[in-house]
Order: structure tokens, then C-alpha cells, then sequence
């Protein structure tokens, strides 16, 4: 089921699978999320948990216990649940089953909030340890966004700007898609500028670290774009599919890493993963603004 969320300046409309954004629609009918064609990419912006990225042959352990796990992680297909509603406003819930027990030990509770404030949307992932082990886990989101987002402009003249100049690490890829565990310094034009280009993703993700945590999509001219503030991000994803002249980018906040090549990752020991005690919580809070 699909629920939407609205006030003067947006409207939202969110999944109960996966708790995923469908549409952000400004009022004068800009939409800005992607469509999911699938010629392309069939996703919007799902939301990664509790895991980022592919684990080396899809296995992970725990406890000196293996378990198997998909890319990504599994909240992205499973059903959420209404936690509470109001027109400017919805929290889904996904607790621990049977089903997620068999992947991923340990009770929890996972909620995503969702809050329009004026032309932002607030995003809100609030993790609970149910149980009585140490819960470790990875967190990100996946939001693609339409590039161009208006008549008369191309792919090209859009980029990214951080908010403030800085120096960003790029963690590189092996040839799997994996973390080779090998990082070089990404050069932005005048310290804050990333020009999009198609081939810029060929290789599969740009991953940042030590970024502005605010940065805007616009084109240099255009009157219409985005900006994200992720502060409890360490990573940004950027990424459309390779290879392809895409009409789309994600721009992908991340708590933590996928796997290393040729690692089979032992969960308490993979250090950028969140470490929440038995009846801990752990919050994270972003935004989407447009203009």
C-alpha cells in the first residue's frame, strides 16, 4: 500500500514495502524523485539495512556463526507496518521475524519516520536492540533523483556542490564491486564542485568520505534542484546505473561500508558498522529540500 504525506509546498508518497519514497511532487508538479523505469533502474530510493552493499559471497558472521544476506540487506523488501500517521507526517515499522531471524539474528525494532517542514523532507531512522546480544548493522539510504529536472537542460549541465569547500577520500572499487581497501584524494572543481558526467559511473559508485555533509544538485542556470543534509552520514554514494546514459543519480548517505574483497566480514568486527547495546537506541536523522 502506498500512503502519501502533503502540505503547500510538497507531496510524498511512501511504500509499505521497504518504507520507500515513490514521489516527491513540488506544487507546480515538478516531480523530483526518479520513476523507476526499469530500462534503466526499477528502484526509487530504497532503503539499506542492515547492510550497505554486497558482502563477499553474500555471507557474513556473527557470533562465530554464518549467515547468508543479500546486497543491501532485506528491509528493502519486506513490509513495513503504519506506526502512526497524520497529513504531514508517517512512521512504518519493521520489527525481527522468523523470516528476518533466519538472515539476521537478534530482536529489533527499525522505524522510518517521515515529516514535511515547508520544502523539506525530514527522514527519520530510529533502530531499537530488542534483545539481549549487541546488535551491529549497516544503515543507508538510496534516493535517486530525475537529471534533468527541467525542460532545456541535459545531464551535463547539472553537478554536485558541497556547502563548504573541502577535501574528500574516494574509497575505490575492486573489479567485483567490492572495497579494495585502497582510497585516493577526489579532486572538486574550486574544493566544492562535482560536474556530473554519464561516464563518471562506469565503474559503479563514487563513495566519499570526509565530505561536506550538505550538497545540492542543481544546474549551473536552472531554477530547480535538491539539496541533502546527511550529518550523521559518514559516506556518499553517487551513482547511476554504468554504463548507461541514465537520466537519473542517486545520491546515497551512508553510515557504513560494504564488504572488503575476498572477506567474509565478522559483523563485531567490521568497524564502520553501528554498535547498539541490548535496549539501545540509535537515531539518525537527514533531509531532502527542494527548490
Amino acid at each position: 500500500m502506498v500512503h502519501s504525506i502533503k502540505n503547500k509546498f510538497l507531496e510524498v508518497q511512501i511504500n509499505e514495502t521497504g518504507a520507500e519514497l515513490m514521489a516527491i511532487t513540488a506544487a507546480d508538479g515538478t516531480e523530483y524523485l526518479w520513476s523507476g523505469d526499469k530500462t534503466y533502474w526499477g528502484g526509487h530510493a530504497p532503503i539499506l539495512f542492515p547492510y550497505v552493499g554486497r558482502l563477499t559471497d553474500n555471507r557474513y558472521t556473527y557470533c562465530g556463526k554464518e549467515y547468508q544476506m543479500n546486497r543491501h540487506g532485506f528491509a528493502r523488501g519486506s513490509q513495513f507496518t503504519v506506526a502512526d500517521a497524520g497529513t504531514e507526517n508517517i512512521t512504518l515499522r519493521l520489527e525481527d521475524s522468523k523470516e528476518s531471524r533466519a538472515v539476521y539474528p537478534g530482536a529489533f525494532r527499525f522505524d522510518v519516520s517521515y515529516v514535511l517542514e515547508d520544502d523539506t523532507l525530514v527522514m527519520v531512522y530510529t533502530v531499537e536492540n530488542r534483545g539481549m546480544q549487541t546488535m551491529y548493522f549497516g544503515l543507508g539510504a538510496h534516493p535517486g533523483f530525475r537529471v534533468p529536472l527541467e525542460m532545456g537542460k541535459e545531464f551535463t549541465d547539472y553537478q554536485l556542490t558541497f556547502g563548504q569547500k573541502c577535501q574528500p577520500w574516494q574509497t575505490l572499487m575492486s573489479d567485483d564491486y567490492m572495497i579494495s581497501g585502497h582510497e585516493a584524494p577526489y579532486p572538486l572543481e574550486d574544493g566544492t564542485r562535482m560536474p556530473l558526467r554519464h561516464d563518471l559511473f562506469d565503474h559503479d559508485a563514487i563513495i566519499l568520505k570526509n565530505m561536506d555533509r550538505r550538497v545540492t544538485l542543481s544546474a549551473g542556470e536552472g531554477t530547480k534542484g535538491v539539496t541533502l543534509s546527511i550529518p550523521g552520514m559518514r559516506y556518499l554514494g553517487v551513482w547511476h546505473t554504468p554504463e548507461t546514459d541514465a537520466p537519473f543519480v542517486c545520491l546515497e548517505p551512508w553510515v557504513s561500508l560494504p564488504s572488503r574483497q575476498g572477506v567474509v566480514e565478522d559483523f563485531s568486527q567490521q568497524n564502520d558498522l553501528v554498535t547498539l547495546f541490548p535496549n539501545e537506541r540509535y537515531v539518525n536523522r537527514w533531509t531532502i529540500t527542494v527548490f
